[in-house]
C-alpha cells in the first residue's frame, strides 16, 4: 500500500463517521443559507494570457507525513489573515485529521475571518459527500487528486465542483497524469514534485510536466518550496501560482515572505 492509499483509507474511515452525524440533506440546507462561492478562477487568473504576477495559495499547515510536526497552529484564523494581508490570491486549508492534523473547524474559523479570499479545502477527495461538505464549510476550492480518482470520477467531481460554484484544484504528478487532467477540462492544475508513492521531493520533474499543460489552464507548482530561488526556479519554468505551506509556517513573518515570493516570482514570469 502506497502512502497515498493509506492516507485514503483513513480518509475514508473518518468520513464514514462524518456522514453518520451529518446527512447529505443537511449539508445542502447549510448551502442554501450562506453566500455564494468567490470566483477562485479568476483570482488564479484563469482567463488571464498575459499572467504577469505569481499567484500564491498560502496553507494552513501543521504538520505532513514526510515531515511531522512543522508548526502549532493554535489560531489557523490569525495566520490566514497574515496570508492575505500578504497577498495571497487564495488560502489552503488541510482539513485532514490523521496525517496533518487539520480539521473542518480549521476551515470555518478561516472562512469566518476572511470573507473575500477564494479558500481552497486541502484533502483526499474521495467521495462527492467531501464536495459538497467543502461548500457548507465555506471553501471555494477543492483539491482533486488524479492518482486517487478514475477518470469517471475525476469528470464527476470537477462536474459536481462546478455545479456548487466552486473551482477545482487537479494535481498531476505524471504526464499521463496531466493527460487525464487536461482532457477532462481541468482549468487549474497543479503538479506536485513529491512523489506519493516515496515521498520524496524531485523538483526537476516540474518543468517537463508543466509544458504539457495548455496555456488556457493555469499551472500550479506544489511541493518542494523553500526559498526565493525555488519560487523563480519554478516560475521560470511555467508555473503561474505556487501553492506552499511549510516555509510559510515555520517562518515568524509568513505576510513578509508572500511578498517575496511574488516579487522573485513577478521578476521570473516577465524573464522567461
Amino acid at each position: 500500500m502506497s502512502v497515498l492509499d493509506d492516507i485514503i483509507a483513513g480518509v475514508k474511515e473518518d468520513l464514514q463517521v462524518r456522514k453518520a452525524a451529518v446527512s447529505l440533506a443537511q449539508l445542502q440546507e447549510r448551502i442554501a443559507t450562506i453566500p455564494p462561492a468567490l470566483d477562485a478562477y479568476s483570482a488564479l487568473g484563469v482567463g488571464d494570457l498575459a499572467r504577469s504576477e505569481l499567484r500564491v495559495i498560502a496553507e494552513v499547515k501543521r504538520r505532513s507525513p514526510s515531515k511531522g510536526e512543522l508548526a502549532s497552529i493554535a489560531d489557523p484564523a490569525a495566520l490566514a489573515s497574515q496570508y492575505a494581508d500578504g497577498g495571497a490570491s487564495a488560502i489552503s486549508v488541510l482539513t485532514e485529521e490523521r496525517r496533518f492534523s487539520g480539521s473542518l473547524a480549521d476551515l470555518d474559523s478561516v472562512r469566518a475571518a476572511i470573507p473575500g479570499v477564494p479558500l481552497l479545502r486541502k484533502d483526499f477527495t474521495c467521495d462527492p459527500y467531501m464536495i459538497w461538505e467543502a461548500r457548507a464549510h465555506g471553501a471555494d476550492l477543492v483539491l482533486l487528486i488524479v492518482a486517487a480518482l478514475t477518470d469517471a470520477e475525476l469528470a464527476e467531481y470537477l462536474a459536481l465542483a462546478h455545479e456548487l460554484g466552486m473551482a477545482a484544484l487537479v494535481e498531476t504528478h505524471t504526464d499521463e497524469e496531466v493527460a487525464r487532467a487536461v482532457a477532462v477540462g481541468a482549468k487549474v492544475i497543479g503538479v506536485n514534485v513529491r512523489n506519493l508513492k516515496t515521498l520524496d521531493v524531485d523538483r526537476g520533474v516540474f518543468a517537463p510536466l508543466a509544458q504539457l499543460i495548455p496555456d488556457t489552464a493555469v499551472v500550479v507548482a506544489e511541493s518542494g518550496v523553500r526559498d526565493v530561488a525555488d519560487v523563480s526556479g519554478y516560475a521560470a519554468s511555467g508555473a503561474d501560482a505556487i501553492l506552499v505551506g511549510e516555509a510559510l509556517v515555520i517562518i515568524g513573518t509568513p505576510r513578509e515572505r508572500i511578498g517575496e515570493f511574488k516579487a522573485a516570482g513577478a521578476a521570473a514570469i516577465s524573464a522567461r
